[in-house]
């Protein structure tokens, strides 16, 4: 009797993946699409951007054959496709003429992963610190100044927290270097040193959300029911805090933290131009401004996979904390 007990809610949060994974792929596969043909229809020959606007016919020609170029435009979509399942989005244009955009990706991927777990690693610490905080000791001046902060930290752009760091902890203090980041493959610890301002700066904003959302869940939890119960039961204070007030608490806290992950995204893109962080996010706004368009695929392709990824680990997550969603 235990056995099927167990088994069955595992059955159905297996049966829950797998339909959450299928529709992960449905969306990558209509976010290529959208990416693909929107990029077609930017202004701009790849051609001309490749051999320069004096190219003869024949030599653009020859690169449009070379390229698939010259084919239907569906035809050219799903040899895109093709490829960029094995990682193959072919040659930079422009920002790395020549090279494979693979390489070009898996050289600053790392530096990319590292800038977000480490936002990610902050601002889940600031965010349970404040939010239990100001939810165990709710209207007294901590909870005050909790919120105060959050609201604080949700108003600043992350690009003025940025310069904000560089003048306090670079320029005033010396602690952290204002520009430039040393790779994780090199040395741990001087990619924290110089990877910590930057992932502040991403950080800071989402530490709000997080904690005001977990300080909104806690108090709502906090008078429910099956608390109260736990507390008659005779059970210490602290247990019942951690196994029936936070651990419902953390459902709608960690669905916020994957729906960040997109704009977490976003604030790399653009605090690693500020911090000159050889990350996918800077590639990509070279590749922008230089009209690499295969390049600007090739990101947003990788960006949007990490999201849809993300997105769906929290899902299940989500489901093994709390089985009745898959139901």
């Amino acid at each position: 009797m235990e056995r099927l007990r167990y088994k069955e809610p595992m059955g159905q949060i297996l049966t829950y993946a797998g339909l959450r994974g299928l529709g992960a792929l449905a969306t990558m596969l209509v976010g290529t699409l959208a990416v693909f043909f929107v990029m077609k229809a930017a202004p701009g020959d790849p051609a001309l951007i490749a051999l320069g606007d004096f190219a003869t016919p024949q030599a653009i020609a020859a690169f449009n054959s070379e390229n698939g170029l010259d084919q239907p435009a569906f035809a050219q979509y799903l040899a895109w496709l093709t490829r960029a399942l094995q990682f193959d989005f072919g040659e930079s244009l422009t920002v790395a003429g020549g090279q494979r955009i693979g390489d070009l990706l898996l050289f600053r991927l790392p530096n990319t992963f590292f800038i977000g777990a480490l936002a990610i690693l902050i601002a889940l610490a600031i965010a349970l610190a404040v939010g239990i905080s100001a939810a165990v000791w709710r209207g007294t001046a901590i909870d005050t100044t909790a919120t105060s902060a959050a609201v604080f930290g949700v108003s600043m752009p992350d690009f003025w927290l940025a310069y904000i760091l560089i003048l306090a902890f670079s320029i005033g203090l010396g602690w952290f270097p204002s520009y430039g980041f040393m790779s994780p493959s090199d040395s741990l610890l001087g990619a924290v040193q110089s990877g910590f301002l930057p992932a502040l700066a991403i950080a800071a904003p989402m530490a709000a959300v997080f904690a005001r959302t977990l300080r909104t869940a806690l108090l709502e939890n906090i008078s429910k029911d099956y608390v109260t119960a736990a507390r008659s039961f005779g059970f210490k204070p602290r247990f019942v805090f951690i196994h029936y007030i936070l651990r419902n608490s953390l459902i709608p806290f960690i669905v916020i933290v994957g729906l960040q992950v997109r704009y977490l995204l976003g604030g790399v893109v653009v605090i690693e131009r500020i911090f000159g962080i050889n990350g996918v996010g800077s590639l990509m706004i070279d590749a922008a401004f230089s009209r690499d368009y295969f390049v600007v695929q090739a990101c947003t392709v990788v960006f949007l996979a990490i999201v849809l990824a993300v997105n769906f680990i929290v899902d299940v997550v989500c489901a093994l904390l709390d089985p009745k969603r898959t139901r």
